[in-house]
């Protein structure tokens, strides 16, 4: 059984109502466009507690990380963070994996209900090496806060450059439980996952089961400048991202919605996309931005025009949409 963490206490917190993918945290705390406003403005923390947390010990748990994953963890200095991404033998993405060492240990955080599927899968690739493996999920919990900067003595991982310089600068922060939950209690400026989600939706920073399905690879969803090094050695799935990077471009890329204004609700994952009468893809997280009004990311085939006049078809109706697509670094 995963030991995945449960919700965190919060007094004020309203809970998120079915349909929302963060289930056990809580959703805002009666304002979620003032809380939107402060996190962009560098102030607040948001409560991550259903997030899972993954240690790996060991003389070798560098170098053995560094083989199964798409990113170059052998020369990780301590303190400093990486995503990483463990995928299938046909290059699909399987694990999201926030990861920070500290000199002898390495924290993974992961999304939820991946800690025991990941410990379990670690575990069973460990062999002769000098690793040991732990989901540490149920004494551990995780906090995002607008700063970009490490948490002295606590495993820190720092959002990537290429979404912080997007807007979405900030840290996952691992604290014992009981630490984490007082520090959202205790502040004066909580914030609830819809303000973080919105703020990262807006960055077009993709989100395992949000912005993927079963096929997704890396190349797809912006993951290449960020979350894979293209001149490491071998690992699970390496062909496939080679080949697309090298010789082509992926069948689908993902992009930002703005959707029109006249639905109460937001597009939902997996709502069909239209154009004239073609489906040509599926919304990944539909929010409501305190600026932007309601957004989307989607994921879109890629002959699907720029500039082509788009429909959401969601559960109460269809409304129009305009797509903004991600463009990644150049060499990415």
């Amino acid at each position: 059984m995963s030991t995945d963490a449960g919700p965190a206490p919060a007094s004020s917190g309203v809970w998120p109502p079915e349909g929302v993918h963060d289930q056990g945290i809580p959703w805002h705390y009666g304002d979620p466009f003032r809380e939107q406003r402060r996190l962009a403005e560098g102030r607040g923390i948001v409560d991550l507690g259903n997030r899972g947390v993954v240690t790996v010990t060991g003389a070798d748990r560098l170098g053995w990380l560094h083989s199964l994953t798409t990113q170059h963890l052998t020369g990780l200095a301590a303190g400093e963070s990486a995503l990483a991404l463990l995928l299938s033998p046909h290059g699909h993405v399987e694990f999201e994996l926030h990861l920070v060492d500290d000199g002898t240990t390495t924290w993974i955080i992961t999304q939820p209900g991946q800690a025991e599927p990941l410990r379990a899968y670690l575990a069973s690739m460990v062999f002769m090496l000098r690793v040991e493996v732990a989901d540490r999920s149920a004494d551990l919990a995780v906090t995002w806060e607008p700063i970009a900067e490490p948490e002295p003595g606590h495993p820190t991982w720092m959002v990537p450059s290429e979404f912080a310089r997007r807007g979405f600068a900030g840290r996952e922060v691992v604290w014992p439980r009981e630490q984490a939950q007082a520090r959202v209690r205790d502040s004066d400026a909580p914030a609830g996952s819809w303000a973080v989600e919105a703020l990262r939706v807006a960055a077009m920073m993709p989100r395992i089961d949000c912005e993927t399905d079963h096929r997704t690879i890396p190349n797809e969803v912006g993951w290449l400048a960020s979350g894979v090094h293209l001149d490491k050695g071998c690992y699970r799935g390496q062909e496939t991202v080679a080949k697309v990077h090298n010789l082509g471009q992926p069948p689908r890329r993902l992009a930002l919605l703005h959707l029109d204004g006249t639905a109460e609700q937001p597009a939902s994952h997996g709502d069909r996309i239209l154009a004239g009468e073609r489906e040509v893809g599926w919304i990944g997280t539909g929010v409501q931005h305190y600026e932007l009004g309601p957004i989307a990311t989607a994921m879109l085939k890629r002959n699907v025009p720029a500039d082509a006049a788009l429909t959401v078809v969601s559960a109460d109706g269809s409304r129009s949409a305009a797509q903004q697509e991600v463009r990644s670094p150049a060499g990415s």
